[in-house]
């Protein structure tokens, strides 16, 4: 019976929300953005309560969140790690660990909506101005993001400039707002036209529509040195989307995997992304 109504369920969403704009079209698409916007986990499990709680820093005001910050303190170059959606801090637990034991200065934090920060919603525009915050407050030399993380790291040099960085790691980051929305759109059974509505009410809360708001375009405006990693099972984000980024980039070296889906969890690129950062803090 449970996994029949998760079957239906989205297009039980779909129907509603397409009922809703019959009667108040603004409503609905508030609506529709809300649940577009707004995260189904990455809450602090109780597996990773240890791992997390023994390493907070403090906590940072930020643009009307509280954020939760992390320090894995050493002597060596400085990292921040830039978590995805649905997650928290703890998804980086053995990149980190594998940092620690080579004298990096590690800092991490939980984007708003998650883990032990605050707030209901995410968007990269709001993701990219917190990074900023945190960026300016502890001045890390690297910066390693996953997903919507990676999305938020190129957005937020797009906006503000390279800002001291030496290196950006970008993991599985999707490309384009438009397949975003399109897979949005397919899961919840959504009309061309409702889409559209909905592309209105970014364009008046943002400033972009869909097809404005690309990883690749803003990419041209990164010549830090970066390295894109993706796998081509990756069932959240298509690999395309890293050649795209690839491609704009201005100094950047690319790596395709093959089996490690859209977590990119395995030992190999791990050690590609240590290697990647040893080599410049090193020189």
């Amino acid at each position: 019976m449970k996994k029949k109504l998760n079957k239906y369920l989205p297009k039980i969403i779909g129907y509603k929300l397409k009922t809703q704009r019959l009667v108040n079209k603004k409503k609905a698409m508030q609506t529709a953005y809300a649940l577009f916007a707004t995260p189904r986990r990455g809450d602090v499990k109780p597996h990773q309560i240890d791992f997390l709680n023994s390493h907070k820093k403090e906590v940072i005001s930020s643009h009307s969140h509280e954020i939760q910050t992390y320090h894995w303190e050493n002597s060596g170059p400085r990292i921040l790690f830039v978590h995805g959606w649905d997650s928290n801090t703890n998804r980086w637990k053995n990149l980190i660990q594998k940092f620690q034991r080579k004298g990096f200065d590690i800092y991490a934090f939980d984007a708003p909506a998650h883990g032990y920060s605050s707030g209901k919603t995410l968007n990269v525009p709001l993701y990219a101005k917190v990074l900023k915050d945190v960026i300016e407050k502890y001045k890390p030399d690297f910066l390693i993001g996953h997903s919507m993380g990676a999305m938020t790291v190129i957005y937020n040099q797009h906006l503000y400039g390279q800002q001291n960085i030496k290196k950006n790691v970008l993991l599985g980051a999707p490309s384009e707002m438009l397949d975003i929305v399109g897979d949005y759109q397919n899961i919840l059974s959504l009309s061309d036209s409702f889409i559209r509505d909905l592309e209105g009410f970014f364009k008046e809360k943002f400033g972009f529509t869909y097809k404005e708001f690309s990883m690749a375009k803003f990419a041209k405006d990164i010549s830090t040195k970066s390295l894109v990693v993706h796998d081509k099972s990756d069932k959240i984000a298509a690999v395309s989307s890293a050649y795209a980024i690839d491609k704009s980039l201005k100094n950047s070296e690319l790596l395709i995997t093959e089996g490690f889906g859209h977590s990119l969890y395995n030992a190999d690129v791990d050690q590609k992304i240590i290697s990647f950062i040893e080599n410049d803090s090193n020189e």
